[in-house]
């Protein structure tokens, strides 16, 4: 089996391939891991139409590392006037300079250069990734591997935005129904996965012809301008790709601008359900189409029926994956009560070994939290379920020795429906865990609640299998898997999860407008 690793040789990072020969690894050593400083793909700067941009204002902001708090860099600091620039350019790019009649084998080709340079600058994306956002370099590569896969399927799927031809009532007519690009898109993603939640919207919406405004997090813009890099080094002309880097400040303001202005004809969002709500009401005058992928409140139900070992493997993935900050980690645990004490012992043997630290070390597998308010929540929500009499069995705490963000894996059992942990989601590293009886009482706790992103269950009793999954409400269900995942399958959710769906060939939807063409009168 061949698969991508990271490993230290000769003092150095790198990454590689291995080859399980037998009992024996054949590694492949490829390029080293560049460190930030000496990083090509590290930018200071903004990029709007085609150039390298301060704030006009020449204001700036720190990039810090949630693992020891070094200052990595400083970015423009813009405000709506900077990004109403990169709406107009954005805007004369798909109108004016023709982008919007562009063909798709066309944007297939410079998508295709966008993936190679990517694939090919894999380690100094991975470098960036893991200092702005605290996550392990191996899941930073695999990250990549991700986000990358969405640029190589759009690229293919390009080309196969079909339009109909329908069959008319009327004799001397002809119904054409053709897909069209919608316009300027603009795209606000989060500081969680900073390279793929870029590329799985904009990968799409240049597919079908649109051009993009980016904003991302505050938290992690370096990500975004180093692949906003390779655009341009890719070829795509000017102004089809812009990235606009604010603070928290001006966010808000910026969010606004995007969600009203008249040349911004669609928005997609992945973030927080409370900051959704708001760019959706702020969308609503101008009707303006709006792809949401919100925050969950994932069940992870293990029926007696299942394989515990996969069960436990499945919770680890689901749950740890990004120190827990991912939008379809599993929140809720729920063991049926014959499972319920062997599960718990189990998940924390497997918790104990987990190491934890500066995600660019070896070895590590659980990073930092991503700031001080995210620390401040897991912290406080475990402190909630502790004074309300649930019990902490392994963690809940902070751990300042190792720097100024880390938290301990947890698990805390006998969770009730009156605390933070059983009601919303913690975004962090902690097991909650629920005990239940019967199928029937399962699935009225996983389903009490307005979120509806993802869910998981483990079970080997067939019958129940297809009953779950129909009664389950969420988006996505991994049935006996605990990564879900892929760029071929439709992600979102139901309820207060979102609208709409990324990935798949249903990604492109969000993007373009069905016209419906009537020749009349024919001979």
């Amino acid at each position: 089996m061949i698969r991508s690793v990271l490993l230290r040789h000769g003092g150095k990072w790198y990454c590689g391939t291995a080859a399980s020969v037998g009992s024996r690894l054949s590694v492949n050593y490829q390029t080293p891991i560049r460190a930030m400083h000496n990083n090509p793909l590290r930018q200071s700067q903004a990029y709007v139409n085609g150039r390298w941009v301060g704030a006009r204002s020449g204001a700036t902001f720190e990039v810090q590392n949630p693992a020891n708090g070094q200052v990595l860099g400083v970015v423009p600091d813009m405000t709506r006037d900077d990004v109403q620039l990169a709406i107009d350019a954005a805007y004369d790019a798909f109108y004016e300079k023709g982008w919007h009649n562009s063909t798709a084998k066309e944007r297939a080709a410079l998508l295709k250069n966008w993936y190679a340079l990517m694939e090919k600058n894999r380690q100094e994306i991975a470098s960036i990734m893991t200092a702005e956002s605290g996550k392990p370099l191996v899941e930073s590569l695999g990250e990549i591997t991700y986000g990358n896969s969405f640029v190589e399927w759009f690229a293919e799927e390009a080309r196969r935005i079909y339009g109909e031809i329908v069959p008319s009532p009327v004799a001397n007519r002809q119904i054409m129904l053709t897909r069209n690009p919608v316009g300027v898109a603009g795209l606000i993603t989060p500081w969680n996965f900073p390279h793929a939640m870029i590329t799985r919207k904009a990968a799409a919406a240049i597919a079908a012809g649109c051009t993009v405004v980016i904003k991302p997090a505050e938290d992690t813009p370096l990500t975004a301008l180093a692949l906003a890099r390779l655009a341009e080094e890719a070829g795509f002309p000017k102004g089809v790709i812009n990235v606009i880097t604010s603070s928290r400040k001006y966010a808000p303001e910026i969010g606004q601008l995007l969600c009203t202005s008249d040349k911004v004809a669609a928005i997609s969002f992945t973030g927080s359900t409370e900051v959704g709500k708001l760019l959706y009401r702020q969308c609503a005058d101008g009707v303006k189409r709006i792809g949401l992928e919100l925050g969950g409140n994932a069940p992870f139900i293990v029926f007696r029926t299942a394989d515990l070992d996969k069960a436990l493997t499945g919770a680890m993935n689901s749950k740890f994956r990004n120190c827990g900050q991912t939008c379809i980690s599993a929140n809720r645990f729920l063991i049926e009560d014959e499972v319920h004490d062997k599960f718990v012992e189990q998940l924390i043997e497997r918790i104990g070994k987990l190491a934890i630290g500066d995600g660019a070390k070896e070895g590590i597998q659980i990073g930092p939290l991503i700031n001080e308010a995210q620390l401040a929540k897991v912290d406080r929500f475990v402190r909630d379920a502790v004074e309300k009499g649930a019990t902490v069995r392994c963690g809940g705490r902070a751990r300042p020795d190792l720097g100024p963000l880390y938290y301990e894996p947890t698990v805390v059992t006998d969770l009730r429906d009156n605390m933070l942990l059983y009601n919303e989601e913690v975004f962090g590293p902690v097991v909650s865990v629920v005990r239940f009886k019967t199928e029937a009482e399962a699935l009225t706790i996983a389903n009490g609640t307005r979120r509806g992103l993802a869910g998981y269950f483990f079970s080997n009793d067939l019958n129940q299998v297809f009953r779950v999954a129909r009664e389950l409400e969420t988006g996505m269900i991994g049935i006996n898997e605990g990564l879900i995942s892929a760029t071929e399958a439709a992600f979102g959710g139901i309820k207060e999860s979102g609208i709409g769906r990324e990935g798949s060939r249903h990604g492109i939807d969000e993007y373009v407008y069905i016209k419906y063409l009537c020749y009349g009168n024919l001979q």
